[in-house]
């Protein structure tokens, strides 16, 4: 089997010169200076394409959610992104209920978790992460429920309202689990489910967010690295909000305003 066979795949034109990675920025209305800092993002990056890597809202309980008034000023920041430069959605864990429709009225494509893109003469392994977190065995019992397509019909068939109350149900309860625990301690990915996915695709880098613990380092097998991605959070300290851009000189973790300001196919 070839690694374009094992994974889906997706070939970077020659055009671009510049890629912007982001992901766990868990947009809500509550958290008004993420959405701006996101916001000029999406308006200034000078990258060809940008990829982001799931959890771009804190809770999504299906695309109709997008005619809120907070999430439609964010789908139309997205929409007008996306008619301008190359956008790619990928779900994470919070919004993986985030659907076609969305991605429309974005001007987006949807992508596949996990995704090969070819760049740069180079193959790299995109994912939002958690279905590599195998250490968390509660989180990876619901993962498979939630993903079913028995469970999603029956959870979409609920009127807004009630699927508004679940998720935050669910988000206060994934935030009592959490409470005491150190960062660190939180489920990583596993390193052989890793090592598998880069053997399966011909890769030697991966891209994932999920663990907010940004870094750039090897992982999971010998000449393999891995760039995780920074969650966004402007609204409480410490303040945190990074993009992964990568272009022929490699890839260079940023501040929003270096985004901004940096000349295309650079840092």
């Amino acid at each position: 089997m070839s690694p374009d066979t094992a994974l889906p795949s997706l070939h970077a034109p020659p055009s671009w010169r510049c890629i912007d990675f982001i992901s766990d920025l868990h947009l809500h209305e509550s958290h008004p200076r993420t959405f701006e800092a996101f916001q000029r993002f999406l308006r200034g990056t000078r990258a060809d394409a940008v990829f982001i890597l799931g959890d771009l809202f804190e809770a999504w309980v299906g695309d109709d959610m997008r005619h809120q008034p907070f999430e439609a000023a964010c789908t139309a920041e997205l929409a007008a992104a996306g008619a301008r430069l190359d956008l790619h959605l990928m779900v994470g864990n919070r919004d993986f209920l985030l659907g076609a429709e969305m991605a429309r009225a974005c001007n987006a494509s949807l992508l596949s978790d996990p995704t090969v893109l070819q760049a740069f003469d180079q193959r790299h392994v995109l994912s939002h992460g958690d279905a590599w977190c195998l250490d968390d065995t509660a989180y990876q019992a619901f993962r498979a429920q939630s993903r079913s397509d028995a469970w999603q019909a029956r959870f979409l068939a609920q009127p807004l309202p009630a699927r508004l109350a679940a998720a935050k149900a669910m988000r206060e309860a994934s935030e009592s689990q959490k409470h005491g625990m150190r960062q660190e301690d939180w489920a990583d990915l596993a390193p052989q489910a890793v090592a598998d996915a880069l053997v399966a695709a011909a890769a030697a880098v991966l891209v994932h967010g999920h663990t907010h613990r940004p870094a750039s380092e090897p992982f999971a097998r010998p000449g393999a690295q891995r760039h995780v991605l920074s969650d966004w959070d402007l609204d409480h300290a410490p303040y945190r909000a990074q993009v992964m851009r990568l272009s022929a000189s490699g890839y260079h973790r940023l501040s929003i305003d270096e985004a901004l300001a940096a000349p295309t196919g650079q840092a």
